[in-house]
């Protein structure tokens, strides 16, 4: 290269603000591996493709030459400036120029390396801190002239695209109005597809690529960018994986558009192809920009070719294949040719797979992925040496099903319209990608891989803080009508009701933020640690595969990720659920507390007694409504079924007061109240016979009625027995005049005038007047009789409630705000998953007998660590599932086009309704129909796997784990035990051999009491268990990112590798493919929302 030496020297001694960027770094030639010389500070100075090194490393020097420029505007230089001015002068030029940029993956490295095509030694640059690092290598990439070249083509495109944009519109200004009005907006013609399916799907692979040179073996991959017919703009849209050593790559990872992106057949699509320049995969730098720009084309990869297509050429081709010329950037050079082959998931390939060389031959597959993509395993790369257990997992044989939640139907239950109204109001913005992948006998199989949102995300969180407030504002209440108290107790109850509105302040607050709340319909790992979003569960999302192979049609594989519930906002400095529960409840039975202690078993009781009043009273209340009313039409039919309705409620309101804690609650609340005295009883008398017996009772005119507990006369304690008694004395009462009623109107059938014996148990006068003058007093006696017992009772359950918030304020208040955090984020997942496997079930008889005969299992894989916070979150996930177990479901048929789930109930019973279209509800079995409620059986199985784990297995403490997996390992053989009963062996004939999972049973119970480190055959095991019985699967760590990533695409390679015959040298490919994927649309799309 010809260049003047005076005027670079003179180039190099202008001014700072000349330069595009200047600064102190140490500088030195690198042969392979080693340094020539030990690295020498220089300050570098880079003015476009020129990079100097001066001689002299003071940067004082330099900001002086604005006194030396230009001699003819000043005076003679002194002899000092004149030292200087030779000082500064640079000692080497470096022409950036076919080079390339190197920076390593250590966070405490702070060094780059440049490589020349050209073979000169490499240039070992190295700066004071990590972000100086980074400035000078985006600097030093932009200046290469390669980059230069790219940013001048690009430019010279886009004027191109304007000048014709322009032209377009000039020619509308020459027409006439009325054509210009008939033309309006531009029309595309959208391209036709199933309802819900992806619109555009197409593989890709290149033939005859040409290198630079020729011994270059190419590293290349495609970029897939869009240009929207209207705007003329190009977009990058997707890329596929590095194949590495070949100039006829096949690449496995293609391109779909879901059903919602704008593609018409007049839209372009460009490939351009790459040619990755490093081969090593530690050192490759795909961007060095921040993460909301994007990265440059020109830092690691080299431009090879690009085309260009219409949608409609491929969708109306006749082969629906389309061979496009690579060309360069100036269109003047042939670089090969690429094909384009439209998909159709429904449709088999014929073509035979044997021209593709696998991972062992010449052909090797390399992708830019953040965490090491290591051959076995799937640990990130801080913790890659951790790896031997998953790598015994990963190559044993498939003795084994694959261990992911599997949904094996037909194309009409996996592409029904039916379901799609339901499904699409929970399931939003599906991102698909598409493989093709090789199978043992040289076929292909499609794989579609789909993450959606969930909007029940916020739904469920909304819905359940709502319940929060109505129960809290209605305990708030009963609190409030305890009566007069002492005053001890009186002034716990104003300092535990003002606690109860400062929580219920924050739960309406809560609540109002999340009503604002406009965007995702899901929670960023980066937002975890928000106050307003603490009920959010974190990146909730559902994963499915769908596989169409010659073996196996029309597969499907869902399983759902999230994030670990757990209280984020509220920190684990002192522990999680697991911990405070139990600390609290040992300090609860501290003497020091100035109150009644009532154990936990108690204050559930407690909130039964009080939820099955406010269920049961306005029932009977209506029920004896009825029954008056039909008693004034005399309808003896009508009658008979009001008074069935009537008696089986107050048989359930009787019943629920049958219990110790009543009576005892009645007398703590009496010893409350001001000046209260004690009496004992004469004799001792027995409530149950009291009760009990309900059909010889006394005339209702004998009923003694009682006032509201005495406040300053003595106290029966046996007055609760007689006021709980008249309840059944009254129905037995309506029971007997109902029946003499009715007996009088048979016998009057027959012969007419005939009296009525009197009746033996109720000595009521009758005259054989009206039926309703008749009943209505003693309808009358049984609800003043029950409002008595209601009254009581709520008192006497309320001032339990009082105990427990009294015991432990604020902490009792803070536990029950952390495990309402936990368990609304437990809580969206479960109704996520259940809703999900509803719909792929529905035309299963089998799984929907045992979904109402049996329960549902629903299998949590956890992977946090047992140290530190992690230890915290494990904690709150394990009782934020274990909650779960109070949660029922109830299958509903839609009265509208609303079909979110409607939640019911209260803390430690809830209700879920999920709501079908009439055609699907039809399609349940009678028992479902009917509004039988269905349980769940949530399990838990962690194993740790990252190098937190390490540190806790050697130096810390695994017996949380260990706790945790063999209490769930309990309520899963509780489960199966369960199943064995009341599912007959014939019912789910695509279930294996009965023994198979008793064994599987076993074998799962030796490896948890083996307690041997990272024991990964435990989540094998657990999950394949699960598959096995028709569960639900979750997947969860911290955020739902790299080892949620990394542990699902095992599976679902190991599904395709077990049940679809995916060929066994591409294992290790397919599983690189779609974890850079799901990195990929994690990393850009989930974590930053």
């Amino acid at each position: 290269m010809r260049f003047n030496a005076k005027d670079l020297a003179l180039l190099a001694r202008r001014p700072s603000g000349c330069f595009d960027k200047e600064g102190k770094l140490k500088i030195c030639r690198v042969v392979g591996d080693e340094k020539l010389v030990e690295p020498r500070e220089r300050w570098c100075r880079l003015k476009g493709n020129l990079l100097f090194l001066m001689k002299n490393k003071n940067r004082s020097l330099y900001l002086v030459e604005k006194s030396i420029v230009f001699p003819s505007a000043c005076p003679s230089p002194a002899p000092d400036k004149i030292a200087s001015k030779k000082s500064s002068e640079a000692s080497e030029v470096v022409i950036l120029e076919r080079c390339w940029i190197v920076e390593f993956r250590s966070k405490t490295d702070v060094s780059i390396v440049l490589k020349f095509q050209s073979g000169e030694p490499d240039l070992y640059v190295e700066a004071a801190s990590k972000p100086d690092c980074e400035s000078w290598a985006v600097a030093l990439g932009e200046a290469n002239s390669e980059g230069l070249q790219n940013k001048i083509q690009q430019l010279r495109r886009l004027i191109m695209e304007i000048k014709e944009e322009r032209s377009s519109d000039e020619a509308r200004q020459f027409l006439p109005s009325s054509q210009i009005d008939s033309l309006g907006e531009p029309q595309f013609t959208s391209i036709q597809r199933i309802a819900n399916e992806p619109k555009l799907e197409f593989s890709l692979a290149c033939k005859d690529l040409v290198a630079a040179t020729r011994d270059r073996k190419l590293n290349t991959f495609i970029q897939v960018s869009v240009v929207h017919p209207a705007e003329h703009i190009l977009t990058r849209y997707s890329s596929t994986e590095i194949v590495e050593g070949t100039r006829d790559p096949l690449f496995l990872t293609g391109v779909t558009f879901p059903p919602e992106y704008p593609i018409y057949e007049e839209t372009k699509i460009k490939l351009t192809v790459y040619d990755v320049k490093d081969k090593s995969q530690d050192t490759v730098r795909t961007s060095v920009l921040p993460d909301h720009k994007e990265p440059r084309a020109d830092v690691g990869r080299s431009f090879l070719g690009c085309t260009t297509f219409r949608v409609g050429d491929l969708v109306k081709s006749k082969e629906q294949q389309l061979t496009l010329t690579l060309r360069t950037s100036d269109g003047g050079k042939t670089v090969g040719t690429i094909e384009v082959n439209l998909v159709k998931m429904g449709e088999l390939e014929d073509e035979e797979t044997d021209h593709i060389t696998t991972d062992g031959q010449d052909q090797k597959f390399l992708c830019f992925l953040p965490l090491k993509s290591c051959s076995r395993g799937f640990l990130c790369a801080t913790c890659a040496h951790n790896t031997e257990n998953l790598e015994r997992m990963t190559d044993r044989q498939a003795e084994e099903e694959c261990a992911l939640v599997r949904e094996c139907t037909t194309a009409e239950g996996i592409s029904g319209k039916d379901n799609l109204p339901s499904l699409n109001a929970v399931l939003k913005n599906p991102i698909c990608k598409l493989y093709r992948f090789p199978t043992s006998d040289n076929k292909w199989m499609r794989i579609r891989e789909q993450m959606a949102e969930t909007t029940l995300s916020f739904h469920i969180p909304k819905e359940l803080i709502n319940l929060h407030i109505k129960e809290d504002m209605r305990r708030n209440q009963e609190l409030k009508d305890l009566g007069e108290l002492a005053p001890h107790w009186d002034n716990m109850r104003k300092s535990v009701i003002a606690h109860c509105d400062q929580m219920l302040s924050m739960y309406q607050d809560t609540l109002a933020e999340l009503g604002k709340h406009t965007g995702s319909s899901f929670k960023s790992s980066c937002s975890k640690g928000e106050k307003t979003l603490e009920f959010i569960p974190i990146n909730l999302h559902l994963q499915r595969m769908h596989v169409h192979s010659p073996r196996l049609k029309d597969a499907l594989y869902d399983v759902i990720t999230v994030g670990a519930p757990a209280a984020h906002f509220q920190g684990f400095k002192n522990g999680g659920l697991r911990k405070l529960l139990s600390k609290f409840e040992a300090e609860r039975r501290n003497t020091g507390y100035q109150c009644i202690y009532y154990s936990p078993e108690n204050t559930a009781k407690a909130k039964e007694v009080l939820s099955n009043i406010n269920h049961l009273q306005p029932l009977i209340s209506s029920h004896a409504d009825l029954l008056l009313n039909s008693a004034s039409q005399h309808s003896p039919d009508s009658l008979k079924n009001s008074l069935k309705m009537l008696s089986e409620k107050t048989e359930l309101f009787v019943h629920a007061f049958k219990d110790q804690l009543v009576r005892s609650a009645l007398l703590a609340l009496y010893t409350a109240r001001p000046g209260c005295v004690l009496k004992k009883p004469a004799g001792p008398r027995n409530s149950a016979e009291e009760g009990g017996d309900l059909q010889h009772q006394d005339h209702p005119s004998q009923i003694k009625r009682q006032d509201s507990i005495p406040h300053h006369s003595e106290y029966d304690e046996e007055e609760w027995d007689r006021v709980w008694a008249n309840v059944g004395k009254s129905l037995n009462c309506v029971i007997a005049m109902v029946d003499r009623l009715l007996e009088k109107d048979s016998v009057s059938n027959i012969k007419e005038g005939e009296n009525d014996p009197s009746a033996a148990d109720c000595k009521v006068l009758h005259t054989g007047g009206d039926w309703y003058e008749q009943l209505y007093p003693l309808v009358i006696t049984l609800k003043d009789c029950m409002g008595e017992v209601v009254t009581r009772a709520k008192q006497s359950m309320a001032f339990v409630l009082l105990q427990e918030l009294a015991c432990g304020l604020p902490q009792c208040l803070m536990l029950t705000l952390r495990r309402d955090i936990v368990f609304s984020q437990a809580l969206a997942g479960l109704v996520c998953g259940f809703v999900i496997k509803l719909h792929t079930g529905l035309r299963d008889q089998g799984f929907l007998q045992q979904l109402h005969s049996v329960g549902l299992l629903v299998q949590y894989e956890g992977l946090l660590s047992t140290y530190s916070e992690e230890a915290g979150m494990l904690e709150d996930m394990a009782v934020g599932i274990s909650d779960l177990q109070k949660v029922m479901f109830k299958v509903i048929e839609a009265k509208s086009e609303d079909f979110l789930p409607i939640i019911t109930g209260r803390r430690e019973h809830y209700i879920i309704e999920v709501q079908l279209p009439a055609k699907m509800f039809e399609l349940l079995p009678q028992e479902i129909k009917e509004g039988k409620l269905l349980r769940m059986y949530p399990v838990l199985f962690n194993v740790g796997i990252n190098e937190q784990q390490t540190l806790a297995e050697r130096f810390g403490d695994t017996t949380l784990q260990e706790n945790i997996n063999q209490e769930n390992l309990e309520l899963l053989k509780e489960y199966y035990k369960l199943f064995t009963e009341k599912m007959p062996p014939d019912c789910l004939p695509h279930f294996q051999e009965q023994n198979d999972l008793k064994g599987l049973l076993e074998n799962l119970h030796q490896n948890i009491q083996a307690k041997k480190r990272k024991n990964v055959e435990i989540m094998w095991l657990a999950a394949t268990i699960c598959r096995k019985l028709n569960g639900v699967r979750f997947t969860c760590c911290k955020s739902a990112k790299d080892r949620t990533s990394m542990s699902v695409t095992l599976e679902q390679c190991s599904i395709l590798r077990d049940e679809h015959q995916l060929h066994k040298d591409f294992f290790i490919r397919a599983l690189d493919c779609m974890r850079r994927c799901q990195q990929v649309i994690k990393q850009g799309f989930s974590v930053k929302g």
